[in-house]
C-alpha cells in the first residue's frame, strides 16, 4: 500500500519537479575540468582556482554561508611536480601522462643511470632478487612486465611486497625503480615524498632494449600547504533537520606542464551535479535545511571531508540523509548506491521512483565502502549513499578524463531522480 501511495504521488508531482538543463552542468564541467584550472591539485594554485569558481556559484544562487564565509581552510602536505620532466630511452623522450608517470611521492633525481632488469621469476626467488639488489647502487631497477592473473594469491602477496620495498623503502640501495606495465596508466596523490623515484613506463612506448635511462626529475614537497572545503546552504522550511549534498572538487593537477589530470568525470561531473541542486533549491524551498559541500584533498587520502565531520559547521546528528555524487558523468548502466543494503528501506524508495518515473536502467545496490568522502561521516553513523554511475567511458585518473570527451548521458534523469528522492524525504 505505501508503495501505491507513493506511485501515485509521483504521478501526480511530475509536473512540479523541473527538468534542469543539461547547459548549465556542461558549462560546469568545462569549467572546472579545463586546462586553466591546472587539474584542480596544488601545481599553480588550481585547487583555490576551483574553489573560487565554485564559490562564485554559490553566492550568486544566493546561498548562505557559515561564519561569514563559504571556507573551510584546512592544513596538508603535498607532493608535487610543478616543472618540466624528463624522461628519456635510447634518445627518445617519453610524453608524461601517455608513455610514463611517476609515482607521487616521487623526490627529484637527474642523470643518465644504467638499468638493472628484475624479471617476476627472480623476484620470486629470494637468493636471485638479492643478488640483483646487491648490485644495483647507483642504478635502476627495471621490474618486468607482468601478468597478475598468472600467479597465485601468494605470489602476488610476495610480488606486490618486493615492488613496495623497491618503491617505498628508504633501505632500497637502487637510485629509483622502474615498473615496466601492459596496463592502462592511472596516477594518484601523495601527502608524503619517498625516498627513491619510481617511474612506470608503458610496455608500448618502449623502442628496443631498455639498458640505461637519461632522467630530469623534479618534485616540491610542500609541508603545510593550505587548501579548503566550500560550503553553502539554503534554509528549508523545516530546520530542525537537515539534508546534505557533498562532492569532491579536487583532482591530481599536473605533471609537469607536459600533462594535465583535468578529472572531469572524476570530479568535475559530481561538482556539476551539487552546483545544479544548488541552483535548484536557491529556486525551490527545501522541506528541510540543505547543505552543499564541495570537498578539497578528496584525492589525498579523503582529508577535506576528514576534517569537516572532526569540525562540523553544524551538529552532524541534524543530518536526515546525506548524499555523495562521485563520477557522475556516464550513467549508460545506470548507477552504483554504495550503502545501498545498509539503508535498505532508503535504497528501495530510490528504485521505486525510478520504475514510476522511468528515468535510469538500473540502480544497483553495494554494501558499505570507505572509497570516497561519506566514509567520514559513515564513521560518525550519518545516513548516506554514495552514488556513481555505471558505464560509458573509462578515463580514470589519467589524462584522457577531459570535458570533451565526457557525455553526461544520464546527468538530467539522474538529477530528477535525486531530486524526487530528496521530496519523499
Amino acid at each position: 500500500m505505501r508503495y501505491f501511495l507513493l506511485s501515485f504521488l509521483l504521478f501526480l508531482s511530475t509536473g512540479k519537479i523541473l527538468s534542469q538543463s543539461l547547459d548549465y552542468a556542461r558549462d560546469a564541467v568545462n569549467i572546472l575540468a579545463s586546462d586553466s584550472l591546472k587539474g584542480r591539485g596544488y601545481v599553480e594554485n588550481g585547487d583555490k582556482l576551483a574553489a573560487d569558481f565554485i564559490r562564485s556559484e554559490f553566492e550568486k544562487f544566493g546561498l548562505k554561508s557559515y561564519n561569514n564565509s563559504f571556507y573551510q581552510e584546512l592544513e596538508t602536505s603535498v607532493n608535487t611536480f610543478p616543472d618540466r620532466q624528463s624522461v628519456v630511452i635510447n634518445g627518445k623522450e617519453l610524453e608524461a601522462g601517455k608513455d610514463y608517470l611517476l609515482d607521487p611521492g616521487s623526490p627529484s633525481l637527474k642523470g643518465t643511470f644504467d638499468v638493472i632488469p628484475v624479471t617476476v621469476d627472480e623476484i620470486l626467488d629470494n637468493a636471485k632478487f638479492v643478488n640483483k639488489l646487491r648490485v644495483s647502487s647507483g642504478q635502476l631497477i627495471a621490474v618486468q612486465p607482468f601478468d597478475k592473473s598468472d600467479f597465485t594469491k601468494e605470489q602476488n602477496e610476495q610480488l606486490n611486497g618486493v615492488i613496495n620495498f623497491l618503491k617505498y623503502h628508504p633501505q632500497n640501495p637502487s637510485k629509483g625503480t622502474i615498473i615496466l606495465t601492459n596496463d592502462k596508466l592511472t596516477w594518484a596523490g601523495s601527502v608524503r615524498q619517498n625516498s627513491n623515484p619510481t617511474i612506470i613506463i608503458h610496455s608500448d612506448s618502449l623502442d628496443g632494449t631498455l639498458k640505461s635511462l637519461k632522467l630530469d626529475i623534479k618534485s616540491s614537497f610542500i609541508e603545510k600547504y593550505t587548501t579548503q572545503n566550500v560550503i553553502g546552504y539554503v534554509e528549508g522550511k523545516n530546520t530542525d533537520s537537515t539534508i546534505v549534498f557533498i562532492a569532491h572538487y579536487d583532482h591530481l593537477g599536473m605533471l609537469g606542464p607536459q600533462a594535465t589530470f583535468n578529472g572531469a568525470n572524476d570530479n568535475a561531473s559530481g561538482t556539476a551535479m551539487l552546483l545544479s541542486l544548488a541552483k535548484h533549491y536557491s529556486e525551490n524551498k527545501p522541506n528541510y535545511n540543505t547543505v552543499f559541500i564541495a570537498f578539497g584533498a578528496e584525492e589525498l587520502g579523503l582529508i577535506g571531508s576528514k576534517y569537516f565531520t572532526e569540525n562540523p559547521l553544524f551538529p552532524l546528528s541534524e543530518i536526515k540523509f546525506l548524499l555523495n555524487f562521485d563520477l557522475a558523468g556516464t550513467g549508460d548502466e545506470g548507477i552504483q548506491v554504495v550503502n545501498g543494503s545498509v539503508y535498505k528501506e532508503k535504497f528501495d524508495e530510490l528504485v521505486q521512483i525510478n520504475e514510476v518515473r522511468d528515468l535510469l536502467s538500473n540502480i544497483k545496490i553495494r554494501g558499505a565502502a570507505c572509497n570516497s568522502d561519506h566514509c567520514m561521516f559513515d564513521q560518525q553513523d550519518v545516513p548516506g549513499f554514495y552514488i556513481y554511475t555505471l558505464g560509458g567511458i573509462q578515463a580514470y585518473h589519467d589524462v584522457y578524463d577531459r570535458p570533451e570527451t565526457l557525455p553526461l548521458t544520464e546527468f538530467e534523469d539522474y538529477f530528477k531522480l535525486i531530486v524526487e528522492f530528496i521530496s519523499q524525504q
